[in-house]
């Protein structure tokens, strides 16, 4: 069997080339996709077809994609956590280093000078002293949201030999053992703003985080203090710290979302989304993704899904295997088995796993399944797809 993926944007071909071409079709213009690789492309709007199986987000944030809505139709939604995390920390990185040293208000006043090298010269030794910087040693950094990206920046900055604070309540065993034990923990956002010369944001833009550095919160963070963010323009509320830039609270704002606004105020530095915006990042997203959709549609495993359970189970060797979507409701694995054992057919192995409203179960057994079988899956109350790969791991 092809499978058939549907690219909606320009996608790394160090990624499109881990889809064999003896089995895999990759296209921007394709009739009934398996599958859909997706960068930055709005799909709100999109008539998704039905054919889809999977989509896969070639980098970190799904706001482009309806999440809710594939769920509904019992499609998982992939990312790429942790591919673009060091070309984001290294642009946090350049952040500290241009607002600790007023680099760019300093390049700018370079390059409106006039004159020959005398009088140049003359005018440089006159105006450097506008723009004297701090050094990063000793200066303290708050980082709200310790994912791969924001333990990749406390990091390096503690390397940096800044006093690192973070705060994140839902920080996973991976990360968490990653982190330099040099880090301290904030017990709180407003405990992270009051205490930190530089506040970092590195979480994702969900109804929790919207507006969340607000003008409230603004008010606690030190005079002076230097406020970036390079995770979703809407995480922060624009208009409050425009205020706080005027007011003199806040000594820069640096981020990575410019708008009409902030664009031209002299205290920020912004930059065109340059986040993830380098070749290896590019190909880190479009390999990790990619690889993903081939093992889900190829043996039903699902890894980095942002609306599916994680749930990896080899294959039983010479099983035929049923991959099925439902509701989280009782009884539904009761309901499966009992339908394959009125067939007959032995169960070899299973993994049922759920997330949320969503549930998802793998089962092998041992013998070909009809597709009347199938047809009698999907007709249970609260399924909402079913696949069937065969021994050779054909779909059905």
């Amino acid at each position: 069997m092809t499978f058939k993926i549907q690219t909606l944007n320009n996608i790394s071909p160090v990624g499109l080339d881990r889809f064999p071409r003896e089995s895999y079709e990759v296209a921007s213009e394709i009739g009934h996709p398996d599958a859909i690789m997706v960068r930055s492309a709005d799909m709100h709007s999109m008539d998704i077809p039905d054919s889809v199986k999977a989509i896969g987000r070639a980098g970190a944030g799904v706001n482009n994609i309806p999440v809710d809505a594939m769920s509904d139709r019992g499609v998982p939604v992939f990312n790429a956590p942790g591919a673009n995390a060091n070309a984001v920390k290294e642009l946090v990185l350049a952040g500290l280093f241009l607002a600790a040293r007023n680099i760019v208000q300093a390049w700018d006043y370079v390059r409106q000078l006039d004159g020959d090298d005398a009088s140049l010269h003359k005018e440089v030794e006159a105006g450097k002293k506008q723009y004297k910087g701090i050094e990063l040693p000793g200066r303290s950094l708050g980082v709200i949201g310790l994912g791969a990206i924001g333990v990749n920046v406390a990091n390096a900055a503690h390397d940096l030999g800044m006093s690192v604070r973070g705060f994140d309540p839902a920080i996973s065993v991976l990360n968490a053992w990653r982190l330099n034990a040099g880090v301290s923990e904030a017990v709180s956002v407003d405990d992270l703003l009051s205490k930190s010369e530089f506040v970092s944001l590195h979480v994702p833009l969900v109804d929790d985080t919207r507006g969340l550095i607000d003008a409230k919160r603004l008010k606690l963070m030190r005079k002076g203090a230097v406020l970036l963010n390079f995770s979703r323009d809407a995480i922060v509320d624009e208009q409050a710290v425009i205020e706080a830039l005027d007011e003199g609270r806040l000594r820069y704002y640096v981020c990575d979302f410019p708008t009409a606004a902030i664009k031209d105020h002299p205290k920020v530095i912004a930059l065109p989304h340059l986040g993830a915006s380098t070749d290896e990042a590019e190909d880190n997203c479009a390999v990790m993704v990619a690889d993903q959709l081939r093992e889900y549609l190829e043996i039903g495993n699902i890894r980095n899904s942002v609306n599916f359970p994680e749930a990896i189970m080899p294959p039983t060797e010479g099983a035929f295997r049923i991959c099925v979507v439902n509701a989280n409701v009782p009884n539904m694995v009761g309901q499966i088995s009992s339908a394959l054992a009125r067939h007959e057919l032995n169960i070899a192995d299973l993994l049922n796993k759920s997330r949320k409203g969503v549930a998802y179960t793998l089962v092998d057994v041992d013998s070909e399944v009809p597709e009347s079988v199938l047809d009698e899956i999907r007709g249970i109350e609260g399924v909402l797809s079913v696949r069937y790969l065969n021994a050779d791991g054909d779909n059905a």
